[in-house]
């Protein structure tokens, strides 16, 4: 394969990505930034630890993960440890369908 059929494979699963996205946002209440990965979820709960290093628990229920390589996005609950930034952002699904629509 070379470079340039797999830049152009790597395009095609990103916008799939993107497409699939677009129709799921809709059923899920939160989005949960990590520095690795995005998740929408519909329950989120963050355990702060601190100490010398503060690190996070994360813990979400009924998730979807944005990874162009994972077949299977869907996750009935995962648990994300993490000694970095954590993001969560209640969806209003009103402004979110307008963006969406532009």
């Amino acid at each position: 394969m070379n470079p340039d059929d797999l830049d152009a494979y790597e395009s095609d699963l990103e916008l799939a990505l993107y497409r699939e996205y677009r129709d799921v946002v809709r059923m899920f209440r939160y989005v949960v930034e990590t520095e690795r990965r995005f998740y929408l979820c519909n329950e989120v709960s963050v355990t702060p630890h601190p100490g010398d290093d503060l690190w996070f628990d994360l813990e979400l229920v009924d998730a979807w993960v944005w990874d162009m390589y994972r077949p299977a996005r869907f996750i009935k609950r995962v648990r994300v440890l993490t000694f970095r930034d954590v993001n969560v952002e209640e969806l209003v699904h009103d402004e979110l369908a307008t963006f969406l629509e532009e």
